[in-house]
């Protein structure tokens, strides 16, 4: 028997050279993106925006983006990209947006980072964070088709659900769902299962701090970007170890633009969240599955899935997603009963993890495809 090879638990030699070539691009990346770690110097956010950006409106918390081709008026129907308030900002979704705008009118609810709004804008909590989307809807006048993926699904099932029991004609047109944890009881994820293992209180003390002056936010309560990028390194480690589909992402950048736009960088580029949203996203989300059992809210109003009626839905999952299971996603239709079947439809990606649903070319070969099908069928009388 080969000697064994105690150093971090590698097994060969093979493992250890691995090992050794994804520590030293996590390195580049963090050498790169020094700026980021020490908050200084901060670089714009429109320097990462992709294509070219108009801003329709913007709030303290989020504004709205119409993005188009280069030299190109907006095209096709229009789309609304409900980002992720997951941490990360709009470069990780550079490859989406760069398909989507091929076909269609494409705007964008980003979000504000947290440390550069100041502390007289109030809290900002799921509720808020589901109020915004159905306000943008409402701006973009009805008859838009509505996306939301891995964070922004639940909020995005939320506001259409919202506006139709509001009887509103803001309520999008199509509801595209895409790796996103609806309700986390089905098939629990790691992430899912440790966020259940200590108390609110816990999260409360140990995963918020203070922002401190000069910025903006100085006095404001958040879930910091260092502390995410901690947490987001150990889950890279992980996928290093298992060698999932994050490690050859990192390696072998398959996006649009890796040179412009690499992955490894997007994948770093962290904002701070609110505290509000991030305690009741725990409380609501990861302990408790509140919409399903009523819980969630939008301007004071209880939001059940089950209004939706003239909608169609669309959800998506990847069969190896390790943050969004199969089936947490694939559950809305389950609670949007009077949807009919001609309007609603799922899709599993095959081999596919979590990533690859909008970045790579799973994103621009089948799913992309699909979104785009669905859409324009919906639109048929």
């Amino acid at each position: 028997m080969p000697p064994r090879c105690v150093v971090r638990n590698c097994e060969t030699t093979d493992e250890r050279v691995r090992q050794f070539l994804v520590e030293g691009r996590i390195r580049l990346m963090l050498a790169r993106n020094i700026s980021f770690i020490r908050d200084e110097p901060r670089r714009s956010r429109d320097e990462f925006l992709p294509m070219q950006h108009q801003i329709l409106e913007t709030r303290p918390f989020g504004r709205l983006l119409r993005i188009t081709e280069q030299g190109s008026a907006p095209k096709g129907p229009p789309v609304l990209v409900l980002a992720p308030l997951s941490g990360h900002g709009l470069p990780l979704l550079f490859d989406m947006i760069g398909g989507l705008v091929l076909d269609h009118d494409v705007h964008v609810l980003e979000w504000s980072d947290a440390r550069d709004v100041p502390v007289g804008a109030g809290g900002f909590g799921l509720e808020d964070n589901i109020s915004y989307a159905a306000y943008f809807l409402e701006q973009l006048g009805g008859g838009a088709h509505l996306i939301g993926l891995c964070q922004s699904a639940l909020p995005a099932l939320a506001a259409a659900a919202f506006l139709e029991g509001e009887g509103s004609l803001a309520a999008p047109q199509t509801l595209t769902l895409i790796g996103g944890k609806i309700d986390t009881k089905v098939n629990p994820a790691r992430v899912d299962q440790l966020s259940r293992s200590r108390p609110l209180a816990w999260y409360e003390k140990n995963a918020i701090s203070k922002v401190q002056a000069p910025n903006q936010g100085h006095g404001r309560q958040v879930y910091a970007a260092e502390l995410q990028r901690t947490m987001l390194l150990t889950y890279l480690s992980r996928q290093m170890m298992s060698g999932g589909e994050l490690l050859t992402k990192v390696l072998y950048d398959d996006g649009l633009d890796p040179a412009g736009h690499p992955f490894g960088d997007a994948f770093l580029d962290l904002i701070d969240l609110p505290a509000e949203w991030y305690l009741e996203t725990m409380a609501l989300v990861f302990q408790s599955s509140a919409l399903p059992e009523g819980g969630l809210r939008c301007r004071g109003i209880k939001i059940d899935p089950a209004c939706i009626r003239r909608t169609a839905l669309l959800t998506i999952e990847g069969e190896r997603d390790d943050i969004a299971p199969p089936g947490q996603t694939r559950i809305a239709h389950k609670f949007c009963p009077h949807i009919p079947e001609p309007r609603r439809q799922h899709y599993t990606q095959r081999r596919s993890g979590h990533f690859s649903l909008f970045h790579g070319p799973v994103w621009r070969n089948q799913i992309l495809p699909l979104i785009r099908d669905f859409i324009w069928r919906a639109g048929l009388p």
